[in-house]
């Protein structure tokens, strides 16, 4: 061979060479990303079909995309799967595996065992596999549900169902201590656990603890031996209804039922203008719990009272529970039909948790996430509001009082035409929320705020500029019963009426134990009671009686309650005195040498009287009380004033402006309404009784009442005044030894004022004192 043709072999041999492919590295010869996925999906698809889909069939599916669609999670089809949100990038990140695992709540399956650790395995795969469907597990479903639909099944949740007519378990031979039915049902849950009620405490125990849960405040030292001294077998009975017609009960429960109602007298955010008026809704709150107005009555005026009664003046004031929410006043032309939506978003809220123990409003945006209400049930409930504002309206005054006093009487023509002849009736402004009345006015009205649209749109993921058809008024479809459709309860208004008498359909149907949801309202407000006498509710979540709320700790007793309330005329007076006058509201606090196991069954079963510490206001109100400061003057304004005498219920509560002292005991910010208040313990709460002018004028007005008491008999009034009962020898000893040595103290700045300023120190540190905080 040639040199030429040698070259010429050997550069096509090297283009041929450059043709070929070069060998892998390591890294290479992994597949792509697209192969690694199909094989996922091929593996995924294999388990689905031997394992996952019959599970999902089985266990899931019924509620899931099938029968009806909970919690706007459909699993029908793998589409409709990953747009619930529910299945993530892979298992440790899909919610759905931490359901079927009960790390979180709710544990699903809801109403089944929980799924064996292998068909949770088999899951935690397919979900790692990517979550392949071969086909959707209901034929011919292609779409995810739009709207829940309630079933048999739903209704049959335990808040939901009728209220149960039970008899109280037989207890084994006459039980002494079992002074009502309510000892025989909590009896029996400790039996189960072979525990048993404890003794009744102490009479000046007992008198303490009753006054300060029916009135917030203490006894007397008076009436203290008064009731220790009484032979009477009837004497608790007649302290209980002596306390129960206190006028102080009124103020005491009032405030706990503002709790609920997120009252409060400003608009809230930046601007925050004061609503001078509204204080007669808080007004109509004691005045209405004083009267005892049946529960059902009391809850139809906040929802209605100006069409139920609109000559009553007390009528016109409880509607002032509609209004009683934040509002932004300094708006946009942009924002004006949101803000509208958000304004009876906080209606329908509150409404569903205050009176059903719902939280209603988490259908806003969809379908509700755990309960069985869609967003078609809550845009019908807030179209019943389409027209509702708030409007402030003079009333007739009581001139002795200076309250609003009825008859409301609108004149005739004829009177009007010689109104000039007549004598002017006082008058007084007050703040409603109703229909057909001038607006409230706020800073939003110069740039054309309209206050209310006379429709109601259903919104798709609440917002207002997606508007999918107009509302019509209707109720929640888990709640009605035997057939009943929304125009069971709907009501014509008359001819000459100016207000639309939707709400008065809505207040029926929230009150009509038979077909509506009377029964889940009465199950309510018996726990709430229950909650403020024994620090816990019967169901453990006040305001949440749904799915992801506690489940009640003696369901029976609690549908006993509520029956015996309904027969009885909704009374909340008879249902107080039933709830103390038991035994299990009597009980000690803790055995003696009671170890934990036992004191926490006990607290959870209601087998003792669990002590706990005061509310802010009985904390105030009770110094200003022992300490012959307090001004009982009731209704009327409140003020912002800290050095106020009068009871804690008469601060006026601007959001912006909260009372620092009040806060500091966990006084809620009173912007949504709560069921159950936190109790937190932080250094700035001692702080406060040590420092704080108000604690310091509280202890100086409680030595004033021991003016000319020798020493001895000085500690043991205070003692009385605090804590009900008189000091140990112990106690006696060691006040002596504080008030000697702190006059010396004293004694080298101020010799004159010495002794005094000692017992103004000593004063202050008993005020300080667990005992006089904490009930037991």
């Amino acid at each position: 061979m040639s040199i030429a043709e040698f070259r010429l072999a050997s550069c096509l041999l090297l283009m041929f060479a450059l043709t070929l492919p070069l060998p892998l590295s390591a890294d290479e010869q992994k597949p792509t990303i697209d192969e690694t996925h199909s094989q996922k999906m091929k593996a995924g698809l294999v388990l689905f079909k031997d394992h996952v889909r019959e599970i999902l069939v089985e266990k899931c599916l019924e509620c899931h995309g099938g029968k009806s669609t909970k919690a706007d999670f459909d699993l029908a089809t793998r589409e409709n799967l990953l747009e619930s949100g529910y299945v993530g990038k892979n298992a440790d990140d899909s919610y759905l595996l931490e359901l079927i695992k009960h790390t979180a709540e709710p544990h699903m399956p809801f109403k089944a065992p929980r799924l064996s650790e292998t068909e949770i395995d088999h899951i935690e795969k397919w979900l790692d596999l990517g979550a392949p469907f071969d086909k959707p597990l209901v034929d011919g479903k292609t779409t995810t549900a739009k709207t829940s639909t309630v079933t048999d099944a739903d209704r049959e949740f335990w808040s939901f169902r009728p209220l149960q007519v039970v008899s109280p378990p037989a207890s084994k031979g006459k039980q002494e201590t079992d002074r009502n039915a309510i000892d025989a049902f909590v009896r029996k849950r400790l039996a189960e656990n072979e525990l048993d009620l404890l003794p009744p405490a102490d009479k000046a125990v007992l008198i303490r603890r009753l006054s300060f849960d029916l009135l917030g405040l203490p006894p007397t030292p008076q009436q203290v031996a008064e009731f220790v001294a009484d032979p009477d077998p009837n004497a608790y009975e007649k302290l209980v209804e002596r306390l129960l017609d206190s006028p102080r009960y009124g103020e005491r429960w009032a405030r706990h039922w503002m709790d609920v109602a997120r009252f409060a007298e400003s608009h809230g955010y930046e601007q925050d203008y004061n609503r001078p008026h509204a204080y007669h809704y808080r007004d109509f709150l004691v005045q209405a719990l004083n009267d005892d107005m049946p529960y059902d009555q009391f809850v139809r005026w906040q929802i209605a009272g100006d069409e139920f009664a609109p000559e009553n003046p007390l009528a016109m004031m409880a509607t002032g529970f509609l209004g009683a929410g934040a509002f932004p006043t300094q708006l946009t032309e942009q924002e004006f039909e949101s803000a509208r939506y958000d304004e009876l978003d906080d209606i329908i809220g509150t409404i569903g948790t205050a009176f059903l123990g719902l939280t209603v409003g988490c259908a806003r945006c969809h379908d509700h996430k755990f309960d069985p209400i869609s967003a078609r049930d809550y845009y019908q409930l807030a179209a019943t509001f389409a027209t509702t504002i708030r409007s402030e309206i003079e009333l007739p005054r009581d001139p002795q009082t200076g309250l609003p006093a009825g008859p409301v009487v609108k004149p005739s023509k004829d009177e009007k035409a010689n109104t000039a002849k007549k004598t002017a009736v006082p008058k007084v402004k007050v703040q409603v929320t109703s229909e057909g009345y001038p607006h409230m006015k706020h800073h939003a009205d110069g740039r054309g705020f309209p206050h209310f649209y006379p429709e109601v749109h259903y919104l798709k993921r609440g917002d207002a500029n997606q508007k999918d058809g107009v509302a019509d008024a209707g109720y929640l479809d888990v709640l009605k019963r035997n057939g009943k459709g929304d125009d069971y309860w709907t009501v014509t208004p008359p001819e000459d009426s100016q207000q639309s008498f939707r709400r008065t359909g809505i207040a029926n149907w929230l009150t009509d134990t038979t077909n509506g949801a009377g029964h889940l309202a009465a199950r309510v407000i018996v726990n709430r009671l229950w909650h403020h006498h024994f620090g816990r509710g019967i169901v453990s979540t006040p305001s949440d009686f749904g799915f992801q709320g506690g489940r009640p700790s003696h369901p029976e007793l609690l549908d006993w309650l509520a029956v015996d309330l309904v027969h009885h005329g909704w009374k909340l007076k008879r249902l107080h005195k039933l709830i103390v006058m038991s035994q299990t509201y009597r009980q000690q606090t803790a055995p003696d040498e009671a170890t934990a196991k036992e004191l926490a069954l006990r607290t959870s079963l209601f087998g003792r009287w669990s002590p706990r510490r005061l509310e802010a206001e009985a904390i105030r109100d009770g110094m200003l009380a022992v300490s012959g400061l307090l001004d009982e003057t009731p209704f009327g304004p409140g003020t912002l004033n800290q050095n106020m005498k009068r009871r804690s219920i008469y601060f006026f509560i601007k959001r912006s402006q909260l009372i620092p002292t009040m806060m500091l005991f966990d006084w809620p910010e009173h912007l949504v309404g709560i069921g159950r208040r936190s109790t937190t313990t932080v250094a700035p709460q001692a702080l406060a009784f040590l420092n704080s002018p108000q604690c310091r004028q509280y202890a100086e007005g409680l030595a004033n009442r021991t003016d000319g008491l020798e020493t001895t008999a000085a500690i043991e009034k205070v003692y009385q005044l605090l804590f009900s009962r008189e000091p140990t020898m112990e106690e006696a000893e060691i006040s002596q030894q504080f008030l000697t040595m702190q006059a010396e103290l004293h004694n080298e700045a101020n010799p004159q004022k010495a002794q005094r300023l000692a017992l103004v120190d000593w004063c202050q540190m008993m005020l300080s004192t667990n005992e006089f905080l904490y009930l037991q």
